[in-house]
């Protein structure tokens, strides 16, 4: 079988995959967090917290809770980091310097899981599980509870309140995210993926030379890392480590599990406003950023010009042997295009028009799914931006789901938009003008601006990936990043919140002939235009100074 025909299979069963899932998640996900019964455990919990599981809260006390349950997490993995080396399976690991240690915690706290560090070398195994995947839970269930509550938005009436956030993250964690984890992660040990608690033992290897491998709980971390869209590798290589990415069969269910929660959450979104047609048009836009990102990866992988890499059949520097240019493109399309920056490939030696497309597809903000949670909601910010457009085009006064979308709305969502942008090209442009900050850079020219340029995309998205050719871990660096991932997390969750307040105090408005049909392909072709033009363009000039110029020339 040819790479080229291995890659179309395993594309149409990813898309079946994630079909079969929609419908049934999707009604799950809508039943959790609309359910008025409490779990005997969450009760328990409750009690122990101190919170009213039936008491609903206005969204700025919501958006309180969130920052204030954010900032004692970032506080405690901090704590943890900094005193590994004095915890129970540290393995003889040194205490983390304090930026890096902030640049981590940051990091891991924001779902970004950006990674200044070795993973294998740099934390213990109780770091790793106490602290690093219970973020990788936390952080992916934040995410959610913040689209829940955007929704209750559209649903609710005449009231101030958006849900609870102590019951939303419960839930999130206690009936999704964990039950799905413990399948999947036996699930990955059956198919190879290490899981033990071994340090490092050292091995004769057939040359004859020792070598020291390490061990560790990868397949519990490596689950919830791809299905909560985090993307932190338990060791350096990421998904491209045979211990955390054995085969290609791992490799197609990691490309599935970062992708389910977030194709499935339109459903939920359908199911909650009550039409799920709403649902279908979302995902459909979804769906085909989706499509077109992996088709360019994988036409700019496997055909750019050059004798050798005609002759290896694509551009294979950096990519696994195992995996080869499909597989490989088709992981990296899906990774920037999620929040997760897992990686099975070295996207710093993509070609300049393969890697270009993965900055690109940061740039959109992640919505082709998106973060778990984060995606959607940013794509029902521009569904917002698209209505209000077609409002101005035929001169009535824009409606969304019943709600009539004001000057207070269009401001909310206005600043969401410029957010990202604006921590993106201020911290490149400050990079840039640093001499200091630009010897960092490994390769010189549109490369060197393109490492750059990504580093600042991934930490302002909350993405985590990289273009390694560069070196962050750096006073400066981690410090520059690690701000730019708690404004690029948090900012728009204010926005966000803000809005859902807002729109849950109207009255809902009476569909008229004049309301413009937000379930019909005339709003998918509208959204698409929206998220390229309003998203997509800001970016031009930028990437006109990297992976453009460097691919033309």
């Amino acid at each position: 079988m040819s790479s080229t025909l291995a890659g179309w299979l395993q594309a149409v069963a990813l898309v079946g995959a994630l079909a079969l899932c929609y419908r049934p998640l999707g009604d799950y996900i809508a039943k959790l967090l609309t359910s008025a019964k409490h779990l005997r455990v969450e009760r328990g919990l409750y009690k122990v917290v101190g919170v009213d599981g039936d008491a609903d809260q206005r969204w700025p006390v919501y958006l309180r809770s969130v920052l204030a349950f954010s900032a004692l997490s970032i506080l405690f993995l901090y704590g943890l980091i900094r005193l590994q080396n004095h915890l129970l399976l540290n393995l003889g690991v040194p205490s983390m310097e304090p930026h890096q240690a902030w640049n981590t915690a940051v990091s891991f706290t924001t779902n970004t899981n950006w990674q200044s560090y070795s993973g294998e070398s740099a934390m213990g195994h109780l770091v790793q599980m106490a602290g690093l995947a219970v973020q990788n839970f936390v952080s992916a269930a934040v995410g959610i509870a913040i689209v829940a509550a955007l929704i209750r938005g559209f649903t609710r009436n005449r009231t101030d309140r958006v849900g609870n956030f102590w019951v939303d993250l419960t839930r999130i964690v206690l009936r999704l995210l964990l039950p799905i984890s413990i399948v999947f992660a036996l699930v990955l040990v059956a198919n190879g993926v290490v899981q033990n608690f071994h340090g490092f033992h050292d091995v004769v290897t057939l040359g004859g030379d020792t070598q020291s491998i390490p061990g560790g709980p990868v397949a519990s971390q490596e689950v919830i890392k791809e299905l909560g869209t985090n993307g932190g590798g338990f060791f350096n290589a990421n998904s491209a480590h045979p211990f955390e990415n054995p085969t290609g069969f791992t490799n197609w269910l990691e490309i599935f599990l970062l992708l389910v929660i977030s194709f499935s959450l339109p459903r939920t979104f359908g199911r909650m406003v009550g039409d799920n047609r709403q649902g279908y048009a979302i995902v459909a836009v979804m769906g085909l950023f989706w499509v077109a990102s992996a088709a360019l990866v994988t036409f700019s992988e496997a055909h750019h010009s050059g004798a050798a890499l005609q002759a290896a059949g694509g551009a294979m520097e950096g990519k696994e042997q195992r995996f080869g240019v499909a597989a490989s493109s088709l992981f990296a399309a899906s990774t920037t295009l999620t929040s997760t920056g897992a990686v099975d490939s070295f996207h710093d030696s993509f070609t300049p028009f393969g890697g270009g497309i993965t900055i690109f597809n940061m740039m959109l903000g992640e919505i082709a799914p998106g973060g778990t949670g984060s995606g959607l909601y940013g794509m029902l910010i521009l569904a917002i931006v698209a209505v209000f457009v077609a409002g101005l085009m035929v001169g009535r006064t824009p409606e969304y789901l019943g709600k009539k979308l004001g000057g207070r709305e269009m401001k909310f969502a206005s600043l969401y938009i410029l957010t990202t942008p604006a921590l993106v090209l201020v911290g490149t442009g400050l990079a840039m003008a640093l001499p200091g900050e630009r010897a960092g850079m490994l390769n010189s020219g549109p490369h060197g601006f393109s490492e750059v340029l990504y580093a600042f995309t991934s930490a302002s998205n909350n993405n985590g990936s990289a273009f390694a050719g560069i070196t962050v871990n750096t006073d400066w660096y981690d410090t520059a990043l690690g701000l730019c991932m708690v404004f690029g997390r948090f900012l728009p969750m204010v926005f966000v919140l803000a809005l859902a307040g807002s729109l849950a105090q109207q009255q809902p408005v009476p569909a008229t002939p004049g309301t413009l049909p937000t379930h019909k392909p005339l709003f998918v072709g509208l959204l698409s235009g929206v998220v390229l033009i309003v998203v997509g363009l800001t970016y031009f000039p930028a990437l006109a100074l990297g992976p453009i110029a460097e691919g033309l020339h």
